[in-house]
């Protein structure tokens, strides 16, 4: 089971691509809100949840938190309570923590990215501590799983399948996407 954080202000590539191709590699997703049962991004498209954070009680059928970036969503993210002691929880149980774009700094500000190497959305450097910063489109280190942005969603997403279910099944994802890389 893999849970996708949503707020207000999400970006909506990064998101529902992440959802979609996770989906179409037969993991079982669920988009989460954080607020409220249904989330509207930040070009104006509103999305139905398929559950709410409050009614997120345990993490042990979860494989994998997916945070997109987007703001003010992932900035919305970063003040969840809720959603801090489940991040803590998921790091503790070494269970992958994915961040995109603007969202690593969600992870950086509950202390989750100590050392770790990271990429996130440029200019957003700024706002991470104790990392380690790596200019590329997907990194991975360890449990970890962060990408650049929307431009690199699609990467991502193959990413976090080639992750939960391995690399002949994200081969096989990315021929019949049409994916070129």
């Amino acid at each position: 089971m893999v849970y996708v954080f949503f707020a207000d202000g999400f970006e909506e590539i990064e998101a529902l691509t992440v959802v979609d191709v996770l989906r179409r590699a037969e993991i079982r997703t669920h988009m989460i809100g954080v607020s409220s049962n249904s989330v509207t991004g930040s070009h104006g498209i509103e999305v139905k949840m398929d559950d709410r954070i409050n009614n997120i009680h345990t993490l042990s059928d979860v494989s994998m938190i997916v945070l997109p970036g987007g703001m003010p969503g992932a900035k919305k993210l970063a003040e969840s309570d809720e959603l801090k002691n489940l991040l803590e929880q998921a790091y503790e149980s070494e269970i992958h923590l994915a961040a995109i774009c603007a969202a690593p700094t969600v992870l950086s500000k509950h202390g989750l990215l100590k050392g770790r190497r990271v990429t996130c959305y440029p200019g957003f450097e700024s706002e991470l501590h104790d990392f380690i910063h790596v200019d590329e489109n997907v990194v991975q280190d360890g449990e970890l799983i962060t990408g650049k942005g929307a431009g690199v969603a699609m990467d991502f997403a193959l990413k976090l399948v080639e992750i939960l279910k391995g690399h002949k099944t994200r081969e096989q994802l990315s021929k019949t996407l049409i994916h070129s890389k």
